[in-house]
């Protein structure tokens, strides 16, 4: 038998907010109900695709059809749309961060149980092919335990001018891009796994919020991540860069696929020492093709849509949910605690 598909009702319909309608209209899986905006030209955009338009928040959540909202809006504001939706017997996906403090998600959490709602982030990243490249290493084992492993985000035209840039809203860097690559890392090492982060933050265009991080995550098993966003970086570094026993992955950018270079044998009989400015040297000696073996690993397949395919099943009781309470709670605690290390200058412990 044929599932009728979720009805979904936006509220924002500025640049997220237009991406999921975008999603939404083309879905195998989700219907969009219409969106609601506190700005008129939105609304009169909307209007202009062909998107119904509702005359308030609260008409939108009378109307019985909707199943789901999707809430994309400033980061400030979260909390009561979403427990309004909650209470009003809607299921409901926040955009990232899902809101500012661990103490605001307890409180939309126990909204969603009380109710008997299913509630999530939308942790769309989760589906980026090139953090896909890296867990699918990790995962595979195939170059040994993972000790570490970088992931960057460079740029260089500061933060968006929009509310993004304001602390009011909940803007800078560690909300808009940290939430995203904290999340993937600890998809890959384990939420539960985290210890305590350091972090240094960057004021370089921006003195109310931070324009860019420095993030040291240390893990319970002994392994390391370090997370760094940047938004004045003229020359940027590497994506992704890991190391395991067994070998070195480097990934220049989400377009490429992954270089993967493994150690097959470790000692050699003679090493020809290098010359460099300064003298020999044995230790920075380059390896061979007898030694190490290069190789690329593929682009792995993604689709940002079965999020929703995830979350409509979750709805119908047909599949647990993939981004789940624990790991949003664990998600804040982790940007609490950076907030708190940049703070202090200090290691701090979740």
């Amino acid at each position: 038998m044929k599932q009728d598909k979720m009805k979904v009702a936006i509220v924002g319909y500025g640049g997220m907010g237009g991406w999921h309608a975008e999603r939404l209209l083309k879905s195998d899986t989700c219907e969009l109900a219409g969106i609601y905006d506190i700005r008129r030209e939105r609304c009169e955009l909307a209007e202009s695709r062909g998107i119904r338009v509702y005359p308030s928040y609260r008409a939108l959540l009378q109307d019985e059809s909707v199943d789901t909202v999707t809430v994309a809006i400033p980061n400030d504001v979260h909390e009561d749309v979403v427990i309004r939706a909650l209470e009003a017997g809607k299921n409901v996906i926040c955009e990232k961060p899902v809101t500012l403090s661990v103490a605001s998600l307890e409180r939309m959490i126990a909204a969603a149980k009380k109710n008997g709602k299913i509630f999530s982030t939308h942790q769309n990243r989760r589906w980026d092919v090139d953090y896909l490249a890296m867990k699918s290493v990790y995962d595979s084992g195939e170059l040994g335990r993972v000790m570490e492993i970088e992931s960057r985000i460079h740029g260089s035209r500061g933060i968006p001018s929009d509310w993004r840039g304001e602390k009011r809203y909940g803007g800078g860097m560690l909300y808009d891009w940290g939430i995203h690559l904290i999340d993937q890392i600890l998809m890959i090492f384990g939420f539960e796994n985290v210890e305590s982060v350091f972090c240094v933050m960057d004021n370089i265009t921006n003195k109310e919020v931070d324009d860019g991080f420095r993030l040291t995550l240390n893990f319970k098993s002994g392994q390391r991540a370090y997370v760094e966003v940047g938004t004045y970086n003229f020359i940027a570094m590497p994506r992704f860069y890991l190391r395991a026993e067994k070998g070195t992955v480097l990934l220049t950018d989400w377009r490429e696929e992954a270089t993967a270079v493994r150690c097959n044998h470790w000692h050699e009989s003679e090493v020809i020492p290098v010359e460099t400015a300064a003298g020999l040297t044995k230790t920075m000696a380059p390896r061979d093709e007898i030694t190490t073996s290069t190789y690329k690993i593929p682009r792995p397949v993604s689709d940002v849509h079965d999020y929703y395919r995830n979350f409509a099943a979750a709805v119908r009781g047909e599949a647990e949910q993939l981004v789940t309470h624990e790991q949003m709670l664990i998600d804040l605690k982790v940007i609490e605690a950076a907030f708190r290390s940049a703070e202090s200058g200090k290691i701090e412990k979740l």
